[in-house]
Formats: structure tokens, sequence, C-alpha cells
């Protein structure tokens, strides 16, 4: 960016043809400030100069000048807008206009920076450090946009990064409590079936414990209708064979 444009020794001028001697003696003041790099000081000089006269071009032009040193830039613009406004020289208004826009870029403030040096321009088209100047700041304002587009996009991204995970995570946690509620639901059915088990036993009539005597005199009740069988089957042997002898 080229160097804003500073008319000190022309505002001292203008402040001798125009103005009073005390309001005079401020201007002075302060350019004798600026000139020597006390750009505080100026500033407290124009600044008196513009409570006595807020309408006069000068000590807004210059109390600009003072601020913009200082890297107050918002500041700054505000007085170069102020000046333009309480001058109808068109030179003058170009001057304005351009140091504003000036302040407005070094804010990164690129779109109004823009409107101010086209505003400048249409003063004074013959102001080539205006026209740089549009040309860099629509260039910047390009950047700027599409800095933003990038932060968005990124932005975006990550957004829809951090939802899929979060989406995940829902579903893992999903998941595992529907496991658990199946792990449980087995539970419980495998509970309801031991019961039903514990129940089924309940209810079975109860077989009748035997004495030991009890026990060895069905044993040989056992026997010996064993062995009564055992003469029954001998006998009808015994008779089948009778009938067959005498059949031959």
């Amino acid at each position: 960016m080229k160097r804003m444009k500073i008319g000190g020794v022309l505002l001292i001028c203008l402040c001798i043809s125009t103005w009073s001697q005390a309001q005079c003696k401020e201007i002075v003041q302060g350019n004798t400030e600026y000139e020597g790099g006390r750009y505080h000081n100026a500033e407290a000089a124009y600044k008196k100069s513009v409570e006595k006269a807020p309408q006069q071009f000068i000590g807004s032009y210059n109390l600009g000048n003072a601020l913009y040193r200082q890297n107050k830039f918002d500041e700054a613009s505000q007085q170069y807008l102020n000046a333009s406004a309480n001058n109808n020289v068109n030179d003058l208004q170009s001057k304005a206009m351009y140091n504003m826009g000036n302040s407005l870029l070094k804010s990164e403030k690129y779109a109004e920076s823009i409107e101010a040096y086209k505003k400048a321009l249409r003063l004074n088209p013959k102001d080539e450090d205006a026209r740089y100047n549009l040309s860099y700041a629509q260039k910047k304002l390009q950047q700027q946009q599409q800095q933003q587009d990038q932060n968005k996009d990124n932005k975006d991204n990550k957004d829809k990064k951090d939802q899929q995970k979060k989406d995940q995570q829902q579903d893992k946690k999903d998941q595992q409590k529907k496991d658990q509620e199946k792990q449980d639901q087995q539970k419980d059915d495998q509970a309801k079936q031991d019961q039903k088990k514990e129940e089924q036993k309940k209810q079975e009539p109860k077989q009748p414990k035997l004495s030991k005597e009890e026990a060895e005199r069905m044993l040989k009740a056992l026997k010996n209708d064993e062995k009564d069988l055992q003469k029954e089957k001998a006998k009808k042997y015994q008779v089948n064979s009778n009938s067959i002898e005498k059949n031959w």
C-alpha cells in the first residue's frame, strides 16, 4: 500500500488565511508536534482546535493524521469523514476520503475502504495513489472472502465430523443398552425356567421311603415270584413235550 497523504504545509497556509490567530496557533502547535513525531501531543493540540471550530476542515483533517500515526484507525477514519463533510473543495475532500480509505484498510474493513477510495477518485480522477490502493483493497477483500469461505467450509466439515462422532458414540451406547437388555431378559427367562422346575419338583408325588426290613421283604417276594414263574414255565414245557410224544 502506498503512503498516506499528509498536507502539513497546505493546512498551515489555510489556517493562516481563514482562521483566528488563537485557532491558528493551536494548528501550528499541532503541526510542530506532528513533524517532530510527537503524535500524542499533536493530537491534543488538534483536538483543542476542533473543539473551538468543529466545522473547520483543517482541525479534523490534521487530527485524523495524528490519530492515524498512533494506529487509532477507527478514530482517524471518523475525523477524515468529518473533514470531508466540512468542505466542498474537491481536492481537499479527495484527500480526506483517500486517508479515510487508508484508515479503513488498516482496520481490515476492506469493503468500506473500497467505497472511500472510489469517492476519492470521483472527486479527483487523476489520483493514481487512490487508484492503486483501490485495486489493493479489492484484492484484500477477495482474499478475505475466500478465507471466510474456507473457514466456513472447515467449520462445516468439523461440525459434520463432530456430529458423525457423536452419532457413532450414541449408536454404540444404544447397542450396549440393547445388549444389556438382552442379557437381562435372558437372565429373567432362565430364572423363570429354574423357578418353574422347582415348582414342578414340589408338585411331584413323593415316593415313600422303605425301611430295610420292608425292602428285604419286597426283594424276597420278587425272588419267590421269579421261582413260581420258572416252575410254571417248566410245567408248560413238560406238558407240551408229552403231547408231542403221543402224536408220534
